[in-house]
């Protein structure tokens, strides 16, 4: 008999600790009593079941007989069943093995199998396919062997309960942000502690420059829940151009209420991003509820992503005016749009270009990604840029330097590609913009 005292503890324990419920284990040690049972003292092919009882400590055992007749199984022939060798020698001794491709049927085995006239002798209105239950004289003491698989199958069946409970847990919260500590560091990629379970972030999923240290707490997006054979494998990242949409939700009410509707993400992360916008009720600004009274918002999410500089602009459906709002801090003169070639060519005055075009072509790359435009930025040289001279009267029309983005052929359908597809990259508020501009563009644009 089997002390309850310690069952009782032990399946409080993983209930507490590891969420499996209590039946699950009782279930478990009902099938390692099973397994047991037949190994000390069953025979070959018996399917033999055992009820534990947790009010007095003890195992019923039974013998189950599935109910068939021949269309569910076939009956070999005395000089079948005589042959341990030769061409029906796997037939015969694979009870499970189907005759052939097209008949599904079984070898019939006594030891499993009852016929269905035989089966109604006992219980009349029995049909095939079902079950006849046996007691079997029930017996406590294992042998070593007998024991050691018992134990085995406990355990396997408890990291099974455990592995339902934990993809019912996180399979819930796939898309959210999740918390955990630095577990290691391996190879590059990061292991979490998420309490019952670990998660792990490679080393693509990471903001480059990033360093954590054992024992910290990060906050990641969690964007895989997959179930394998060493468990659940949880994969979350903090590169995700979601997981930048998630840390405004959290910061910007509107936002998570629904107010405002983030339409495209372009990031490049631990460097810049820039986000488009929209507001669905017309008496919220949807810029200013990104960044927040005196740009509190967009700061603490800066923080987060560790100074990754946020540029938020407000999505419009005249594609011109997206781009032009896309290209910011830079001022844009003109904006022709190639609706064949789906191209944008972008006249901005000569001391602006350098703001248009970013630190490593980085601003207008950006631009390329939110709008899914590829974009020419000409510069224009003198005062009249904007003014186009005769040629009669001896005029030259103005010189130009061009530089071309592309943006990435998942974006090129429209301006609202969907996040998922974008890659990651983003946009922040005009206040912290004038302020991340290099140190060059902004001497360009105070000489403006």
């Amino acid at each position: 008999m089997l002390d309850l005292k310690v069952i009782n503890s032990v399946l409080s324990e993983l209930e507490e600790d590891r969420g499996i419920p209590r039946e699950s284990v009782i279930e478990a040690i009902g099938t390692s009593l099973a397994t047991a049972y037949k190994k000390e003292y069953g025979r070959r092919g018996q399917v033999i079941r055992a009820k534990f009882d947790m009010a007095t400590g003890t195992t019923e055992f039974f013998q189950v007989k599935f109910v068939v007749d021949d269309t569910r199984v076939w009956f070999p022939t005395e000089t079948e069943e005589g042959k341990e060798e030769g061409e029906n020698h796997e037939r015969a001794v694979d009870p499970n093995a189907p005759v052939s491709e097209e008949d599904e049927r079984v070898r019939y085995d006594s030891e499993k199998h009852m016929l269905l006239e035989d089966a109604r002798r006992i219980k009349k209105d029995v049909q095939v396919d079902d079950e006849m239950i046996f007691p079997l004289e029930t017996h406590e003491d294992f042998g070593r062997i007998a024991a050691q698989t018992a134990k085995q199958v406990i355990i396997q069946k408890i990291r099974e309960a455990e592995k339902v409970s934990i993809l019912g847990e996180f399979e819930g919260r796939e898309g959210e942000i999740v918390s955990g500590s630095v577990q290691r560091v391996e190879r590059g990629n990061i292991f979490l502690d998420l309490g019952r379970t670990q998660a792990i972030m490679p080393y693509d999923e990471q903001i480059p420059g990033e360093r954590f240290r054992q024992g910290e707490r990060v906050r990641a997006y969690l964007y895989s829940v997959e179930e394998g054979p060493r468990g659940v494998m949880i994969r979350v990242s903090r590169s995700h151009p979601r997981f930048l949409m998630k840390l405004f939700e959290i910061e910007a009410p509107e936002l998570a209420g629904g107010l405002i509707e983030i339409k495209a993400i372009a990031r490049e992360p631990g460097s810049r991003s820039k986000i488009a916008v929209h507001a669905v009720d017309d008496h919220v600004d949807p810029v200013g509820a990104l960044v927040g009274q005196r740009g509190v918002r967009v700061s603490t999410v800066m923080s987060e992503l560790g100074g990754e500089k946020i540029d938020i602009i407000e999505w419009s459906e005249e594609q011109a005016h997206f781009i032009e709002d896309a290209l910011s801090p830079a001022k844009v003169l003109d904006v022709v749009i190639d609706e064949e070639e789906h191209r944008a060519t972008v006249e901005v005055v000569e001391d602006q270009q350098s703001l248009a075009i970013g630190r490593g072509g980085q601003n207008v790359r950006l631009a390329a990604k939110l709008t899914g435009w590829r974009i020419d930025i000409h510069s224009m040289q003198g005062e009249s840029a904007s003014e186009e001279t005769d040629g009669e009267d001896g005029g030259v029309l103005p010189e130009t330097d061009s530089v071309s983005e592309t943006a990435p052929e998942e974006t090129e359908e429209s301006a609202s590609v969907e996040i998922e597809e974008t890659e990651p990259a983003v946009e922040e508020s005009e206040e912290a913009t004038e302020t991340e501009a290099p140190t060059e563009e902004k001497e360009a644009a105070d000489t403006k």
